[in-house]
């Protein structure tokens, strides 16, 4: 069974910082890009950031500057450092991997974990 485990949520305040982190096991060959996204009450889920296996990462316009994602190959684990949270940062975070499996790619997401900023 492959599967994605996500750790790091919580309540902070504004301004505050969060780490999560996001582990993939099972029968894996290699993962592709992971990534993180969001999705607030009664709101769509969002992209908030993407790494590739080698490194190249892309973020959405609103934690520019704010969020840094990075990924440890060697532990299939991916990392989202959360700097000046705001209010608006509220949802609940999941972690999206594109693993190569037996038999193709296959496109994990984890289970969910609550970032909620006060202020």
């Amino acid at each position: 069974q492959v599967q994605l485990v996500e750790s790091g949520g919580g309540l902070v305040q504004a301004g505050g910082s969060l780490r999560l982190s996001c582990s993939a096991s099972g029968s894996i060959f290699s993962i592709n890009a992971m990534g993180w996204y969001r999705q607030a009450p009664e709101k769509q889920r969002e992209l908030v950031a993407t790494i590739t296996r080698g490194g190249s990462t892309n973020y959405a316009d609103s934690v520019k500057g704010r969020f840094t994602i990075s990924r440890d190959n060697a532990k299939n684990t991916v990392y989202l450092q959360m700097n000046s949270l705001r209010p608006e940062d509220t949802a609940v975070y999941y972690c999206n991997a594109d693993a190569l499996i037996r038999g193709g790619v296959l496109s994990i997401w984890g289970q969910g974990t609550q970032v909620t900023v006060s202020s």
